[in-house]
């Protein structure tokens, strides 16, 4: 399991740049079924994504001691803020690959900024300082990610594949994960029952 460098090409924000991609109940594709997305990156070249409710049985101290950046002694001296980081499966692609996704407040070497308020950071430099009480204030870890090439998510959406909404904070770091699903669709005044029974019928 590696911490991996993730490449850019253009930092123009795009319209879908930090919106939330929420699955239609009739998406075929199972990786993706009854998830949200928070959509870091999108352009001509494609798009890159985080899973934000397929939360994985490691804990985030337990991630810290299998990548070497603490003694398996020293996980429970974790700062509160370190052991309350969830580990998500970011998506399909590369989940060997690790990703924090987290608030403005830190700034490292690779970090790079996703939207006015979040940032990515995908290098261990910031699992030490998270492990030393110097890392942001909020963090998600994520293993891989969901990636689209060129032309594809607007594809997908223009097939009523995903709906889109803007993304907050609070719903990206909000920890309460088994109905963020039905609490997204919610917030847009979409009853998830309904939506169910209407999919798939014009």
């Amino acid at each position: 399991m590696v911490i991996g460098a993730l490449k850019h090409g253009s930092k123009e924000r795009s319209y879908l740049d930090g919106q939330l991609l929420i699955a239609m109940p009739h998406m075929l594709d199972t990786n993706f079924d009854r998830t949200v997305i928070y959509l870091c990156a999108h352009s001509s070249d494609g798009a890159m994504g985080f899973v934000l409710n397929r939360p994985q049985p490691i804990t985030f101290s337990d991630l810290l001691v299998q990548l070497n950046v603490i003694k398996s002694n020293e996980a429970i001296r974790l700062p509160r803020r370190a052991q309350s980081i969830s580990v998500q499966a970011g998506g399909p692609v590369e989940t060997g690959r690790g990703f924090v996704l987290h608030s403005d407040d830190y700034i490292g070497d690779s970090t790079m900024p996703v939207s006015d308020e979040m940032c990515m950071t995908a290098t261990v430099d910031i699992l030490r300082a998270i492990s030393q009480g110097r890392g942001p204030h909020r963090a998600m870890m994520m293993l891989g990610y969901a990636g689209w090439g060129p032309g594809q998510l607007e594809m997908e959406i223009s097939e009523n594949g995903w709906l889109t909404c803007p993304a907050t904070d609070d719903v990206v770091f909000d920890r309460v994960i088994s109905d963020k699903y039905e609490r997204v669709l919610a917030s847009m005044g979409i009853d998830p029952a309904r939506l169910s029974r209407e999919s798939g019928h014009a």
